[in-house]
């Protein structure tokens, strides 16, 4: 797209000249976005912690000689290749969504305008600005027009900054109100904002109570760890009695299921899916920790136009006033809108509509500002003309205001032409206003905002509409969607300056016009300070402070380049709708992964505890003089034994729906199921083991029998667990339960399996005591979750989900 400068401004750069400073370097070489190399990813996969333990220890079976035995080794190259898979997946999506969105400077060059991609800029090019424009590069103000700059992202300074010629503008800004240009100075990674950006894009999992929870819970467990680690070497080599190759693989058997190898993996994958997830519906997640952050959103501040309506506008009605020429209104509305170098979608419905423009020429130009809600053009001897908002502009008392009113009433958007007594860039503009014509404008209700809007209400999220326009105007589109509270909108100058008032009056109303965008700013803390988690949705300048301190910040793919910069999420449809999409994902991220989570810890502890038990038997042998006891299983049993409690499942569970809202005490409410359930597991797995157990100089074929018996309790209680953590149940978890059921029947009935894996369920009254074991542990497990859940309010769980799938 190109359009032709007049021929009084700088032309800028020649294409030779920028062709030249291409091959000197001279561009603005910063990266489309910062996200980890290919390179960085697989590292960051393959040297991990958990895959350094599970490495040593599968070096150490391998000594032995039995490499079924080290079938576990398996897990380090399913969670690195998976860890790999998902995340190259996501930064593809979110490289190519990165720059589908980027802001796209307006660059003049040979005396042509024409968008360009910020990598495009070259040093000394002269740059256009508009309202909403961000400033991409450093530099000098070569031409301004009233430009007023906001630099509140990079100082923190939320007034507007008047820029004149000659004075320095800094990248990472944008554009409140005027025009102008710029050239630049600095380019790449020597602009002010250039490493600023690219922290804030990177690709991270970072700062989320998710991770921050699972973070806690590892080192929980790291101290776990080192002690049940150290007794059961000890008591493998030297107090089991047995010789070297089964003491080293009992050793390995009983540290490798301490370790919640999938817990961080899964975690990973859930945020990677939901990334690209979302990138199918065009949406940019910015921030990861956004999915999750979505997700614990209890009140959605959403602005009117672009949001509830659809952008474009049509202009209705031209309704003249006070004795004024329909054909001077009209030519002056058409030279107005055509001399606007940045149109907004209600002047560009007028100058769609009033093509025949005058050539008037103009003398003094202000322009339009969420601040005065007016615009203005001087056109000498044709007069001075102001554009804006009737109840600004008019005598509220006057009978050209209850007109507006009423119209405004009906849903549709009314301005004020009126001719002014001074130049609009007076210092006292507008002084005394003469209204010419209210000018109706047509707004679109999204047909997707009503469902939406249902959607939220449905997920008690409630809904606050924050509007710069007419209060009315406002309120007739939000009683339109059936919003409750639309029918008595409040008008944003009544509101108290107190936060304490104003977080009374946000607690009781829901439908707000003419707000001013230090007020939206005001109006997120307030409700922040409730306790609230507020996401903020807009496409205006006049959202972005709002957008910065609100808790999620969602801006539309068609707004201004300052939004999209400053928000986690960009809906690249501009589809309001989208949100919902966005609020499933989150929730099914946290909820699914605190599902996974239980199911992983339970088996940590269980182990854990299994280990101090057989060490603390084997220590007592020594001291007591009774016969010292070996750990139970092979690691070929533990790796068994997570496929069909933990692994497969866990990884199903994760990536299922779940439309449950988030919560705080994640990590309390794992460990409150975790913890004593795997203690159950541990003890009943342990008392198994004793009653089966036939001494050291038990033959191989007693030995599969004890551990096969233990191996029995173990894996009961633990579907048990599963089933627990399925709840509610829908079709698809109760078959994916009952296969997990039947592979573990497979693999304890059929000849080939139970040879391969050395299991013997053949001793009639070890399999019986083994059942015993594990139906008590059943029943223990289960009154300890209906304990916790009466406790803590959580009975819910128990009730069926919704058809579809969800929990």
């Amino acid at each position: 797209m190109s359009i032709t400068v007049q021929a009084s401004g700088a032309t800028g750069l020649t294409t030779a000249e920028v062709e030249q400073r291409r091959r000197d370097g001279l561009t603005n070489d910063v990266p489309d976005r910062a996200s980890r190399s290919v390179r960085e990813i697989v590292r960051a996969n393959v040297f991990t912690r958990i895959n350094a333990i599970l490495g040593v220890l599968f070096v150490v079976v391998l000594s032995t000689g039995s490499i079924i035995d080290g079938m576990f080794g398996l897990l380090i190259v399913a969670n690195s290749a998976v860890g790999i898979i998902q995340e190259i997946r996501a930064k593809r999506t979110l490289d190519q969504l990165a720059i589908v969105s980027q802001a796209k400077p307006t660059v003049r060059r040979d005396g042509v305008a024409r968008e360009v991609a910020p990598k495009d800029v070259v040093l000394d090019d002269l740059i256009e600005l508009g309202p909403g424009d961000q400033i991409v590069v450093d530099g000098v103000v070569e031409e301004s027009a009233l430009l007023e700059i906001d630099e509140s992202l990079l100082t923190g300074e939320a007034d507007p900054i008047d820029k004149a010629v000659g004075a320095e503008v800094m990248s990472g800004s944008y554009v409140v109100s005027g025009s102008g240009a710029y050239r630049a100075t600095k380019v790449g990674r020597d602009a002010y904002a250039a490493k600023l950006a690219e922290e804030a894009s990177k690709f991270t999992l970072v700062h989320s109570e998710l991770r921050t929870g699972i973070d806690k819970i590892l080192k929980f467990i790291t101290y776990l760890l080192i002690p049940a680690g150290l007794l059961s070497i000890y008591n493998q080599l030297f107090s089991s009695g047995e010789s070297w190759r089964p003491a080293v693989t009992g050793m390995v058997a009983a540290l490798v299921p301490m370790v919640p190898e999938g817990l961080v993996l899964m975690t990973s994958i859930a945020f990677a899916v939901g990334v690209v997830r979302l990138g199918r519906r065009q949406c940019l997640v910015q921030e990861l920790p956004a999915i999750e952050g979505l997700a614990r959103v209890d009140v959605v501040c959403a602005d009117k136009t672009g949001t509830l309506t659809e952008n474009g506008m049509r202009l209705s009605d031209i309704k003249i006033l006070d004795g004024f020429d329909d054909r001077e209104v009209r030519r002056a509305l058409a030279a107005m809108a055509g001399d606007d170098p940045r149109p907004n979608a209600s002047v560009q419905a007028i100058a769609e509509e009033l093509t025949d423009r005058p050539e008037w020429q103009y003398t003094a130009v202000a322009p339009f500002s969420s601040a005065k809600k007016w615009s203005g053009f001087s056109y000498g001897e044709h007069g001075d003309w102001l554009l804006g908002a009737p109840d600004v502009l008019l005598d509220p008392d006057s009978e050209d205001a209850r007109m507006a009113e009423e119209l405004g009433s009906s849903g549709l958007r009314v301005l004020l032409l009126a001719q002014s007594d001074r130049p609009v860039d007076a210092p006292d503009a507008p002084g005394t206003v003469r209204p010419a014509a209210l000018v109706v404008l047509e707004q679109k209700i999204r047909p997707d905002a009503r469902e939406t809007l249902d959607y939220f209400a449905s997920q008690n999220v409630s809904i606050k509409v924050i509007s710069g326009d007419n209060a009315v105007s406002v309120g007739a589109v939000a009683s339109s969607l059936d919003l409750p509270g639309g029918d008595h909108a409040v008008d944003a100058r009544r509101l108290p300056e107190d936060a304490g008032q104003l977080a009374d009056v946000l607690d009781r109303e829901t439908t707000f016009g003419r707000v001013r965008p230090d007020q939206k700013r005001a109006m997120v803390g307030a409700l922040q300070s409730r306790g609230h988690t507020v996401a903020m949705t807009g496409d205006g300048v006049n959202d972005v402070l709002a957008l910065k301190d609100s808790d999620i910040g969602v801006a539309m793919g068609a707004g201004s380049p300052a939004t999209r910069a400053v928000a986690q999420i960009v809906l690249l449809d501009n589809k309001f709708a989208t949100l919902p999409y966005v609020v499933g994902e989150g929730r099914r991220v946290i909820g699914n992964i605190e599902r996974v989570s239980n199911l992983f810890l339970t088996k940590t502890v269980y182990s854990v505890l299994l280990a101090f038990l057989v060490g603390l038997a084997g220590i007592g042998s020594q001291i007591f003089d009774y016969e010292p006891i070996g750990y139970p299983f092979l690691p070929r049993h533990v790796t068994i034994a997570a496929w069909f409690t933990i692994g497969i499942p866990a990884f199903i569970l994760s990536l299922a729906p779940n439309n449950e809202r988030a919560r705080t005490g994640f990590v309390s409410r794992v460990m409150r199921l975790a913890i004593p359930s795997g203690a159950v597991i541990g003890v009943a797995t342990f008392v198994a083991y004793l009653i089966a157990y036939a001494g050291p100089d038990a033959t191989e074929t007693q030995k599969e029998q004890a551990g096969t018996t233990a191996l029995i309790t173990l894996i009961m209680i633990a579907m048990w667990v599963l089933a627990i953590v399925a709840r509610p149940y829908v079709w698809w978890k109760v078959v994916l339960i009952g296969a997990s059921v039947a592979a573990y029947v497979v693999l304890f009935t059929v000849p080939f399996t139970r040879d391969f894996f050395k299991l013997d369920p053949s001793n009639a009254a070890l399999t019986t005591a083994a059942f015993v074991c594990g139906a008590v542990g059943i029943v223990l497990v289960e009154a300890i979750w209906w304990i916790s859940a009466a406790l803590h309010g959580e009975q819910r769980r128990l009730i069926p989900a919704s058809p579809g799938g969800s929990a």
